[in-house]
Order: C-alpha cells, then structure tokens, then sequence
C-alpha cells in the first residue's frame, strides 16, 4: 500500500529523483551560506540528500522511503519523521534547512514552527513565490500547471510569519545549465520539458489532468518546430542566469 504524508506520492513517483534533481552546485553555496557557522544542521523533508552540506554533521529527516533509498552512500541514513513532528528537544540544532520542500507538507505551518523550535540559529527555506510563478514561459503553455502549483506554496508572508525572528527573502538566481531539474530550471533549454522522464522528477505535473499536461507538451512542441518558442523566448537561450520564482528565506532569532 502506498503512504502519503503530504500532497504527493513520492512512493509510486518518486523513483528517478535522485537522477534528475540533483545538487547545483552554485545555489548548494546561497544555502551553505546561509547556514553560517553552524556545526549541526537538520535537514527537514531531506528527500534523496540534495543539497546537504559535507563539511558539517547533518541530521537528516524523510517520511519516504523511496526517497530514504535514493540518499548517495556518502550521506547518513536518514530518520524516519515528517516535519510536523520533529523527533528532537528543543534548540537543538546550530541550523536548519528545508529546501524545495515546504510545499509537500502536510502542515506546512506547524512544520515551520517545529523547525524553529529545534533550532539555536538561523533557519534557512529554499522555496518558490507563487506570485512569481508566471514569469517563467511555461505559464503561456500550461497556465492550470501554474495555478495548481501557486495553490500549494505556502505564501513568503507566511512562512516569514511561521518562522518569526529576523527574517530575510531573497530571489536566488537560476543558471541556465542548472541541474536540479525544477520547472524554470530549463528556462533555457525548452527541448527537455517533453521529456517525460524530466517531468516525471517535477510534482506540479500530478496536480493537473493527463489532457491539459498532453496539450501543453503537443503546443510546446509545435512551437519549438516551428521555430514560434525561439521568436518569442529565445533570448533566454543566451541568458546566464534567470530570476524566476526560486526564493531563499533565512529565519535568525531575534535578539
């Protein structure tokens, strides 16, 4: 039977995670940044590992176990707990973090809260503003996909609000050869969104029918044959870096 713990199923989905969304190196160096000096770090909805730093001890948690499987051997197992109940005594942690994750919780707000009070220091969230979703092109193809993805983010204003303290937000730039396989990760490189292997590593694409996903990828592909993507988008085929919806929120304590 499969177990669900929050809006996706990564038991049946989740398999080729690790393959497709693996650690960029240069938003790996925002987040360790972020982390300053702690020594410990939790790691929250770790997923496969992406992410984690090496030179600091790292406990990590996964609800799933298809995503526990897929943590590389260099990585410590990962314990079996959800966000909403973190398994640990107050403070802690030095630091933690959660990225690209607070979206597939249960409760995102009651996990934000547990992060907090498990933590001495800074907590660091790498997320998505759904209020800037449509700045990626994909909106002009699958404008359901963006609705259904800005239902399920929890607003910045929110998770600011959860986390409390000192709080800052700051918009953490894409590379155009990004290999952590989110949507606007391939802001540049369009040809491999009608990959269903790439999709499949995308949870937005669960959130909408197979009718409406098979639209988009048929219109995105015409597009892409008739040259109609590269009249309209192709300067972003050049671009080093994108400013889409990708988002940093550090939570310090105040005081």
């Amino acid at each position: 039977m499969s177990v669900r713990h929050g809006d996706y199923d990564y038991e049946r989905h989740g398999s080729g995670y690790a393959q497709q969304r693996r650690t960029d190196p240069r938003i790996a160096a925002v987040i360790h940044a972020a982390l300053g000096p702690a020594r410990t770090v939790l790691n929250v909805g770790a997923g496969a590992g992406s992410y984690e730093p090496l030179d600091r001890h790292v406990v990590a948690v996964e609800p799933s176990a298809a995503m526990r499987a897929q943590r590389p051997r260099g990585l410590a197992p990962a314990l079996i707990a959800r966000a909403e109940h973190l398994p640990f005594d107050d403070a802690s942690f030095d630091a933690s973090m959660a990225t690209i994750t607070v979206h597939q919780w249960a409760d995102a707000a009651q996990g934000l809260r547990e992060m907090r009070r498990v933590t001495r220091g800074p907590v660091v969230v790498l997320t998505f503003d759904g209020e800037a979703l449509d700045r990626f092109w994909l909106a002009r193809y699958a404008p359901e996909l963006m609705l259904a993805e800005r239902r399920r983010l929890p607003a910045i204003e929110s998770i600011r609000a959860q986390l409390g303290g000192v709080t800052e937000v700051s918009a953490v730039p894409i590379p155009s050869d990004c290999v952590d396989g989110f949507l606007d990760a391939f802001y540049a490189r369009p040809e491999a969104l009608l990959d269903p292997v790439v999709r499949r590593a995308q949870s937005a694409w669960e959130f909408v029918s197979p009718p409406v996903q098979e639209r988009a990828v048929a219109a995105l592909r015409a597009d892409l044959a008739s040259g109609e993507w590269d009249r309209q988008f192709g300067n972003l085929r050049t671009l080093p870096e994108f400013e889409g919806a990708l988002r940093l929120i550090v939570s310090r304590p105040a005081g």
